[in-house]
């Protein structure tokens, strides 16, 4: 089986390195380099694989051993993070605790913040893309007690220590670290390398260069194998079906063609449909058999597209994404912005979206417009695109 194996940084600017792993075959298929997370959605279409394995930077997962009285179970779990308080610079409130093995009386958790992990799945969402596993670098290079295993990638070093414990930074930070960490040691650090050595001379350490593959495909062939998972208790993955960010996606494909019949009652006199209509009749007609396979038959395309809205609706609860873009469907047919990606926050009564616009003004035009509706809308990060922009905001429901 092929996998999407893609290692994500802790910054949206940060270099993006993908590859797609035959399991079976033992080779790379595919891979390459983003320059950012706004690059993510390239990838779907890149490679034709919409779920991911993803790494995460070691320097953002603490790896800790704790001795428990006992067998562990949910009540000495939940004592744990109060048992590290004092070790750790976050509240525990703030942290998310994955657990591993046990062995004997000693039990391996994973730390990380809520809200790194909640930025790693929202980069992902957004590129609709689906992710079943998390895990940190440091857990995807092959273990030997007898030495340190190392290798680098771009400007990090990347050590897997041992079983449950690795470090993980950029290179002209980390590399010295190291060092100062030998120096203590009666020992030399036998410190083993399978990418071309970026590190020199360290003292009281013993570099062993053993050429290995280039280093995605260590990280990756080891991240397709390992058991552990961050995505545990409310970051658990859910079979994938008509729910969840599923949803959504048929949201979206609903909004497209609400627009689109909008456009078609609204944006175009009938004189100029006459040579027209037929096309765009189709295509309104396929994106609605997209969003809804088992339609055999369309009569009233607007009729029966408000009655899946409406019962899309009434699964939603409170303030729901479907309402809110027909609130905004004038705004959408004046500016003339597409979107690419939705994403909507229940919580928030938000909608997140990435848009083409034919211009910066198209985009402050949809503000304005969707601002007069009584919505708060709160653009990010715009980019040019040949002789388009790309823009994300955020829709807010007062």
């Amino acid at each position: 089986m092929e996998k999407l194996v893609i290692r994500l940084g802790s910054q949206p600017d940060s270099q993006i390195n993908w590859l797609v792993w035959s399991a079976q075959e033992q080779e790379i298929i595919a891979s390459g380099v983003l320059e950012s997370t706004e690059q993510l959605s390239t990838l779907k279409q890149r490679t034709g694989k919409d779920e991911v394995v993803l790494i995460v930077p070691g320097s953002e997962v603490l790896l800790k051993t704790v001795t428990l009285p006992g067998k562990a179970n949910r009540k000495l779990l939940s004592a744990v993070p109060y048992m590290l308080e004092d070790e750790l610079s976050q509240d525990v409130d703030h942290l998310f605790f994955a657990w591993h093995k046990q062995v004997d009386k000693e039990q391996q958790v994973a730390i990380v913040s809520k809200a790194k992990m909640q930025y790693w799945l929202d980069c992902l969402q957004d590129a609709d893309l689906f992710c079943s596993k998390i895990l940190p670098d440091t857990l995807c290079i092959p273990c030997e007690e007898s030495s340190w295993q190392a290798l680098t990638l771009d400007n990090d070093l990347i050590i897997r220590q041992s079983h449950w414990q690795g470090l993980s930074g950029e290179i002209q930070w980390l590399a010295p670290a190291v060092e100062l960490y030998a120096k203590k040691q009666e020992q030399k650090l036998q410190l083993q390398l399978s990418t071309e050595p970026q590190i020199h001379n360290l003292a009281n350490v013993e570099i062993d260069y053993q050429p290995g593959p280039m280093a995605m495909q260590t990280l990756a062939q080891q991240a397709v194998a390992a058991e552990f998972n961050l995505l545990q208790e409310q970051y658990k993955v859910k079979k994938r079906g008509k729910s969840g960010a599923n949803q959504w996606r048929l949201a979206a494909i609903l909004a497209g063609v609400a627009l689109l019949t909008t456009f078609v009652d609204k944006g175009i006199q009938a004189s100029q449909l006459s040579s027209q209509s037929d096309a765009i009749k189709q295509q309104i007609e396929a994106e609605f058999k997209r969003a809804f396979p088992e339609t055999r038959r369309i009569v009233n395309v607007k009729s029966q597209m408000r009655q899946k809205m409406e019962a899309l609706d009434q699964t939603s609860g409170g303030v729901s994404m479907l309402a809110m873009m027909s609130v905004l469907d004038g705004a959408f047919a004046q500016s003339q912005i597409k979107p690419q990606t939705l994403r909507f926050d229940r919580a928030r009564s938000e909608i997140r979206m990435q848009a083409v616009a034919t211009g910066y003004e198209a985009l402050e035009t949809f503000k304005r417009l969707a601002e007069q509706q009584g919505f708060t809308v709160e653009q990010g990060a715009i980019n040019n695109r040949d002789d388009q922009v790309i823009g994300s905001l955020a829709i807010r429901s007062e």
